[in-house]
């Protein structure tokens, strides 16, 4: 269409007419009368429009996800932490369970036995520090330990102390072999004198070859001079073999230590003795013998029985 006067007249008297109905379908609400027209459009046009919606809103969705993808991998990153978190802190609780539980046991050792100690985790294990059966404990000179104290746990004797840093300490373990610790048998008192084998049990010279033991038995520390390197009383271990007697000065017998030294975490120092020696109190209960179960065996006559009346055998 050119640009002329006519075609500019017409589009305002289209405008003008636009405008008039808008204003009579505004004022006339559901009662206008292009209510019908509006209708007979919305037929029309509006499965073209439900079919353009169709086919445009799986490309609006996509835009939105990767509008979203963000946000949403924000929450998963967040519920992974969460649940990486909680697995940590579910495993964390076992193991706090299980050291807590181990505390409990030395303070009992510790109180029974009155020794005052220092409590202490072990942080570090091996031949690094020149020994072959050794462990680092986080205590050291600040915390008031010197050299040749007695280390100990809930079940019984782990080692001494050898060397001292200012925050952490060497401990040489009773089963490393070059250990030894003056030892005393529960009950009959019998002295001797036990070395570590490494992985294998201790072995005990008793001073006695003539000793009354026997497999079971069990033995605690005896006790140094001013109670360096050892505090006595602390429960060393069982025996599980006794060397027949040769009739030598001594006695050798095997001991399976209380302790194992392979699963050490939560360790005391005792840095203050007892006043007076414990003897057996720190021994834990002896365990109770499970009873031997009895076997009855009834016999039944069988069917070739005796006649008591002449003493004559019944044949079937």
């Amino acid at each position: 269409m050119r640009d002329t006067r006519e075609s500019r007249l017409l589009l305002v008297l289209l405008i003008a007419i636009a405008f008039a109905l808008i204003t009579v379908d505004i004022r006339g609400g559901q009662d206008s009368p292009v209510e019908g027209a509006r209708q007979a459009a919305a037929t029309v046009f509006g499965p073209i429009e439900n079919g353009v919606s169709s086919a445009v809103s799986p490309v609006g969705n996509a835009i939105a996800a990767v509008r979203d993808s963000g946000s949403r991998h924000d929450r998963v990153a967040q519920l992974e932490r969460d649940n990486a978190a909680l697995k940590a802190k579910l495993g964390s609780d076992d193991r706090n369970r299980s050291r807590l539980k181990q505390l409990d046991k030395m303070i009992r050792v510790a109180g029974e036995g009155q020794y005052g100690i220092k409590g202490a985790e072990v942080i570090a294990i091996g031949a690094a520090q020149g020994f072959s059966w050794t462990v680092t404990i986080d205590v050291g000179a600040n915390d008031g330990i010197r050299r040749d104290m007695t280390v100990l746990n809930g079940d019984g004797l782990v080692g001494r102390v050898t060397t001292v840093g200012p925050d952490t300490s060497t401990v040489l373990l009773a089963n490393d072999p070059d250990f030894t610790v003056g030892t005393r048998m529960e009950s009959s008192d019998e002295l001797g004198f036990a070395s570590g084998q490494g992985d294998r049990p201790l072995r005990v010279q008793l001073l006695n070859g003539k000793a009354d033991v026997k497999k079971g038995d069990r033995l605690v520390t005896f006790g140094s001079q001013a109670d360096r390197p050892f505090v006595p009383g602390v429960p060393v271990g069982v025996v599980l073999r006794v060397d027949p007697s040769g009739g030598g000065l001594t006695r050798t017998v095997y001991v399976r230590p209380f302790v194992s030294f392979s699963k050490l975490d939560i360790v005391g120092v005792v840095v203050t003795a007892p006043k007076k020696d414990p003897r057996d109190t720190v021994l834990p209960p002896k365990p109770v013998p499970k009873p031997t179960p009895t076997v009855t065996v009834t016999v039944t006559p069988s069917d070739s029985a005796v006649n008591p009346a002449d003493g004559q055998q019944q044949m079937p």
